[in-house]
């Protein structure tokens, strides 16, 4: 498997519980997921943030008043792929304890869920395209070392 260029920008907003998800996001972990999903080379800038900063971005850009696990903002997709990623880390948390995975775990699959938006995947169009999705991602996080995120 062929591992594209990324240009990685890992960024924290203020968050109550930093330090724990800083530890879940160590940037070779987090540029080796994303190089992973990858099908060309790209300038990605992660961001964990709070849930305030989360539910403000998802009301203004999806018109959904609550903060999701994760928003993907793609803005080119050739010959780069350039994308945003922006994580919710309380959320992110509380998915990570009821689905009893590791935060590590869950910060991994949503970052390859996110790359797999960037690059033109679209689980919400019809069941195809998110059966199509999701196959990809296990594949995708069994290569990575992690178990099927469904």
């Amino acid at each position: 498997m062929e591992l594209h260029q990324l240009q990685l920008s890992l960024q924290f907003g203020a968050l109550d519980d930093a330090a724990r998800h800083r530890a879940a996001l160590p940037r070779h972990k987090v540029a080796r997921w994303i190089r992973h999903a990858l099908r060309s080379d790209a300038e990605i800038t992660v961001r964990i943030v709070d849930a305030e900063e989360g539910r403000a971005l998802n009301r203004a850009y999806r018109h959904k008043d609550y903060a999701t696990n994760v928003l993907t903002f793609d803005y080119a997709r050739e010959p780069v792929v350039a994308a945003d990623l922006v994580l919710c880390a309380p959320v992110v948390e509380r998915e990570a304890r009821e689905q009893g995975k590791s935060l590590e775990a869950h910060y991994a699959h949503l970052l390859v869920h996110g790359t797999l938006h960037a690059q033109g995947y679209d689980h919400e169009t019809n069941e195809r395209d998110a059966l199509e999705m999701e196959a990809l991602e296990v594949l995708l996080m069994g290569a990575l070392g992690y178990a099927n995120p469904y």
